[in-house]
């Protein structure tokens, strides 16, 4: 018997020593994530994000990019301080040519004074903004100091929310440039380090701005629709010139595993029909939407998701859930200030991105959570 166990012992030696192993239970198998169309492109690149301190909101950066989300639940939200106002404010600062701003609604006093400081340091500051919110105090102190501020006087929205600066930098997001937008409405900012992008959003700009053509009257002319940096895929879009409702059903419609979304508006009913085909088809779909607009909306898409069964729920904030956010197999984002509605597509200037990158789309996924941890039914 002894002769045995001594045998046991030295077959059990020898199999570790030439790389053996030995498991009581087998291990379940290894969830493989979900394939994502080869037209995605997800990005090869995987650098660790870095949290960006905040005082009211939530941060990252990488190697090309910072990301930010407004914080309406934190008490401290209620001094209208602390939030991602601050480095779009410091970033303004530290201009030394030129800040081009396009944007829906203005009165973040601290934009507005750092606005100020740039022009009078002697960078060249110009304004493009919607008409009807032009009266307000901010808008005016800009041009009572010299900056030139235009309004679309159109009947559709100037409804962009971008800012391009020394042609190399570019913030963009959901979030307007006011005290509400924030500190009381769920809403994203976002700078992207790229001339390629700048000349993108310079050139709509422009023809704002320099050619006086907004809604219907704009043409397709952006330079790099299409843009890779450091491995992740961007794409650009401006509406109404570049049928945006179009370039969604196809990504939706390649989406396999997963559609997540976050949606002031929602009444384009071709987008609603894809995704409900592809809750049909097995996909996972849940998302919140503004409250308000599901009430006062026309033609809104919460009724039929609800009728199809679909995990969709009414947000919880008493501000605006602000957010215009896609999150499709959670490797590629849409984002930007292009509502998921027929006059986003037809009438307003709005700009949207897509972004082909899960790192990113983790990050809207914790703002997903945390916006529909509140929501309700």
């Amino acid at each position: 018997m002894k002769r045995f166990i001594v045998l046991f012992f030295a077959i059990c030696i020898v199999t570790i020593a030439c790389g053996g192993s030995y498991t009581a239970t087998p291990l379940p198998p290894t969830k493989v994530p979900p394939k994502v169309s080869a037209t995605a492109a997800p990005s090869t690149a995987a650098p660790a994000l870095t949290e960006i301190p905040m005082r009211v909101g939530y941060g990252v950066s990488g190697s090309w990019f910072e990301l930010y989300f407004t914080d309406p639940t934190n008490p401290a939200a209620k001094q209208k301080t602390g939030g991602p106002d601050g480095p779009l404010a410091a970033a303004i600062d530290s201009a030394r040519l030129s800040v081009d701003l396009a944007i829906y609604s203005f009165n973040l006093k601290s934009v507005r004074d750092a606005l100020l400081r740039a022009h009078r340091r002697g960078v060249q500051v110009r304004v493009v903004m919607e008409s009807d919110n032009m009266d307000r105090a901010v808008p005016q102190a800009l041009k009572d100091a010299g900056i030139p501020v235009l309004g679309d006087r159109r009947e559709g929205l100037m409804h962009d929310k971008f800012m391009v600066i020394d042609q190399s930098k570019v913030w963009t997001g959901s979030m307007n440039f006011t005290d509400t937008g924030t500190y009381n409405d769920n809403s994203s900012l976002m700078l992207i380090r790229s001339t390629k992008v700048a000349a993108d959003y310079t050139t709509e700009f422009n023809e704002m701005f320099v050619d006086d053509k907004f809604g219907k009257d704009v043409v397709a002319a952006t330079p790099n629709p299409h843009v890779t940096i450091d491995g992740t895929r961007l794409d650009i879009y401006f509406s109404p010139d570049d049928n945006i409702q179009t370039k969604l059903a196809g990504l939706l419609n390649n989406a396999q595993s997963s559609i997540y979304f976050l949606a002031y508006s929602f009444t384009a009913n071709s987008l609603g029909n894809v995704i409900r085909q592809k809750a049909a088809a097995g996909v996972t779909v849940a998302g919140v939407m503004e409250t308000d607009q599901v009430k006062s909306n026309v033609g809104t898409e919460f009724d039929p998701f609800r009728a199809a069964g679909l995990n969709v729920k009414r947000d919880g904030n008493s501000g605006l859930m602000h957010h215009k956010v896609m999150i499709i197999d959670n490797q590629i984002v849409v984002m930007g200030s292009y509502n998921f509605s027929t006059s986003a597509e037809n009438i307003n200037d709005e700009n949207l991105i897509v972004i082909y990158n899960p790192e990113i789309a983790a990050q809207f996924m914790r703002e997903f959570r945390r916006v529909y941890a509140v929501a309700q039914e």
